[in-house]
């Protein structure tokens, strides 16, 4: 079915989340190592952004790598970290075509020297593109992230910034680092795992949550049409009576 016909334009998300899981289950499947799954699911990648760039979706999250996932396989954190090099060395060009503009959320000071030197190379080139907004989790987990906001809040107390009655929702989502993007109106975690996985646990308070069958490497657009005509069937109440 072309799911792109039965969209409605007027109803398009701002903002869609994306646990991209089942990479080396994809692999296996296929008897090669995990790293193939992961070399392949940067096609699932571009075609994401273009059937978010065909529905004019400004903004776009993927969960590229956890804080969890440095307890992988030294060899295999390794070649991930590669791997994000090459990809970001070969989009850079695609980004900046599109109009798409590269930004970053999680403790990206972890990551490898060469890693963080491209990422923000690429984050400088693309600076000024305004037709999408690609954000990239790296080193990101939603339990880092609201434990730094709170030191970051503390240290603001302290320091006679910040009084402690001032404190509440919007105050607190200031000290996220996804300040600067407006919270997802829909979370898509591929392959049939039913699990967040610590991510973006405060800003998916009311996200639409949408979990196809189909493993991340496999994920192509009519997917990605599926599962925005899918959100466009949801009642939104956001805790309300319609």
């Amino acid at each position: 079915m072309d799911y792109l016909k039965l969209i409605d334009e007027n109803r398009i998300p701002k903002h869609v989340a994306l646990i991209m899981d089942g990479n080396g289950r994809w692999a296996k499947k296929r008897g090669k190592e995990r790293i193939y799954g992961h070399e392949n699911g940067i096609n699932a990648v571009r075609e994401t952004l273009e059937a978010a760039g065909e529905l004019k979706i400004p903004y776009i999250t993927i969960y590229a790598f956890s804080t969890e996932n440095w307890n992988r396989p030294e060899n295999e954190v390794k070649t991930l970290m590669e791997l994000l090099v090459k990809a970001i060395r070969n989009e850079i060009d695609s980004l900046n075509k599109n109009g798409i503009k590269l930004n970053t959320i999680g403790d990206i000071q972890s990551l490898p020297k060469e890693c963080l030197e491209e990422l923000k190379e690429a984050m400088n080139i693309t600076k000024n593109n305004d037709k999408m907004n690609l954000v990239v989790a790296l080193s990101y987990s939603s339990r880092w992230e609201i434990i730094n906001a709170v030191k970051n809040i503390a240290e603001d107390i302290k320091s006679d910034k910040l009084n402690i009655q001032n404190i509440n929702d919007s105050c607190f989502e200031k000290y996220l680092s996804t300040t600067e993007f407006p919270d997802p109106d829909l979370l898509i975690r591929t392959s049939g795992e039913l699990r967040i996985s610590n991510f973006l646990l405060w800003q998916i308070a009311y996200s639409e949550l949408y979990f196809p069958d189909v493993l991340w490497p496999d994920f192509d657009k009519n997917h990605f049409f599926k599962a925005i005509y899918e959100f466009q069937k949801r009642d939104r109440r956001f805790g309300n009576i319609k």
